[in-house]
């Protein structure tokens, strides 16, 4: 058997040079939209603010507040829910859709 070294030549192999890749050709930080800070208003738990303890599936009128109109459920970043009671609504929905009280989809 003949010993062949490698060459930088050959194809699918880095030469030695900088790939400008996704970073669009600057190594440095990303260039993207700047947000103007001040114009984000702080939303409060609902459910911490009234004191609510149990969040029942039963219970459409308050559910559907927490779904968007193509029948999704809102994020907590938009319906500013803490994170126990944003996995008690999910929960919630989930249990509502499976027995068909809320639609999965709205077209």
């Amino acid at each position: 058997m003949e010993f062949k070294p490698r060459t930088a030549g050959r194809s699918g192999a880095r030469t030695g040079t900088k790939s400008a890749g996704r970073s669009g050709g600057k190594a440095g930080g990303f260039k993207g939209k700047k947000r103007s800070p001040g114009i984000f208003r702080k939303r409060y738990c609902r459910f911490c603010k009234d004191k609510i303890k149990n969040i029942d599936f039963k219970d459409i009128k308050l559910l559907e507040g927490f779904i968007s109109e193509r029948g999704k459920m809102n994020s907590p970043r938009y319906s500013g829910n803490c994170a126990k009671h944003q996995r008690r609504i999910s929960q919630a929905i989930k249990r509502a859709r499976y027995i068909s009280l809320i639609p999965y989809t709205r077209v």
